[in-house]
């Protein structure tokens, strides 16, 4: 161990990384870049293979065109899920960097041999150890061993950061009842840069400058409930007949389902459906363009896009489930529907528009936003290296 005195750390980080796309390489990204910030010398370890490419659901796991981060340029690709010789090679490249500790960004039980082999070799032989940040300690799409993964690598840990109460309870059972666990609010992205003026926006959209628009972000999978909105769409536009409902997201199920939804009510002309992955260079123009974004989820535990949307200062409609409605609290800085109610989320979003809630609401998005900066996430790693210290 080294310079514990002075709070001047040697860190590995590891986990997904340009050019791997997606909110938790984008975290990572941002946990390298945030904590070399603060004086630590962090060393990142980035994936070799994140998925087979056979399991992957949507068309690539990898960011269009771009180039790298600085911080990341150089990380070494060593991790391979499902390789177990990677896994050895990746614990003794970390026992070779003599390091203080090792941080794992955890999202799902796949990658929990991996890192569990990593983690219990790294404490056992050397006496490293290793933290995380749990993102999902247990999967939104559930399947039989998920828990056993995920205990077999958070016990293998010191500490773990966690970002909503849902996490946390599920993190206290599966690591144990004695774990270090520190609890922050999910921090927002700032990699995306300034908000683009709404006209523009829209203009680069092709939305009309007076019409209410609604976004819907992300991956869309069963579980982010966009058939719930499209089934709200309906009472929604017989409220509001000039909205526009804006989809942003590659469909990791078959797409037919929510086509037939649109056909069904013939929505074709209020719905945009931009069915592709959404690169960073082009998020603000999304989120600057609508006035709400709206998150129907079936379940959750917690949401990065509600960070990306906090950051762009957009209010939001979202479900109560997991922590999303920690991350919006009710008429302070959006709404908080139940799930799987269709009628619920339409009022919802017509009560935004018709009662002029916007500027009620975007006051509240911004305490949420300084609130939500990321210095907390590594003040709370900082934290956990201190208490591992003794």
């Amino acid at each position: 161990m080294r310079q514990w005195d002075n709070e001047t750390w040697r860190i590995a980080v590891v986990g997904p990384m340009h050019p791997y796309r997606g909110g938790i390489a984008h975290f990572t990204e941002m946990t390298v870049t945030g904590l070399a910030k603060r004086g630590h010398e962090v060393r990142p370890v980035n994936f070799s293979r994140q998925y087979p490419e056979l399991l992957f659901p949507g068309e690539t796991q990898y960011e269009p065109e771009s180039e790298a981060p600085d911080v990341v340029q150089d990380a070494p690709r060593l991790l391979d899920s499902i390789n177990p010789l990677s896994w050895f090679r990746t614990g003794f490249h970390l026992r070779d960097a003599a390091l203080d500790a090792v941080l794992f960004q955890y999202w799902m039980p796949f990658f929990a041999p991996a890192y569990g082999v990593v983690a219990r070799g790294l404490r056992r032989h050397y006496g490293i150890p290793s933290f995380t940040v749990v993102h999902n300690a247990l999967p939104h799409e559930r399947h039989l061993g998920d828990a056993l993964l995920s205990r077999f690598f958070l016990r293998a840990c010191a500490g773990h950061v966690v970002m909503s109460d849902a996490v946390a309870t599920d993190t206290h059972r599966l690591a144990g009842p004695d774990a270090h666990i520190e609890q922050i609010a999910h921090p927002v992205y700032e990699r995306f840069g300034d908000p683009v003026r709404k006209p523009e926006a829209r203009a680069a959209l092709g939305l009309p400058n007076d019409a209410p628009v609604i976004l819907f972000f992300g991956f869309v999978r069963e579980y982010k409930g966009l058939h719930v909105l499209l089934e709200a769409m309906p009472d929604v536009l017989e409220a509001v007949p000039d909205l526009r409902l804006v989809v942003a997201g590659e469909p990791y199920a078959d797409a037919a389902r929510y086509r037939e939804i649109i056909d069904h009510h013939g929505l074709h002309d209020r719905v945009q459906w931009h069915d592709e992955y959404i690169p960073s260079d082009e998020v603000p123009i999304f989120f600057s363009a609508a006035d709400l974004v709206v998150q129907p989820y079936v379940s959750a535990t917690q949401s990065g896009v509600a960070q990306i949307a906090t950051h762009f200062e957009r209010p939001m409609v979202v479900t109560d489930v997991g922590g999303l409605a920690e991350s919006i609290p009710h008429e302070k800085a959006g709404f908080v529907v139940p799930p799987e109610d269709p009628s619920a989320l339409a009022a919802a979003v017509v009560r935004f528009v018709r009662d002029d809630w916007a500027e009620r609401l975007v006051e509240g998005v911004r305490k949420r936003r300084r609130a939500q900066q990321p210095a907390r996430l590594f003040e709370a790693i900082e934290g956990l290296l201190r208490k591992s210290r003794g």
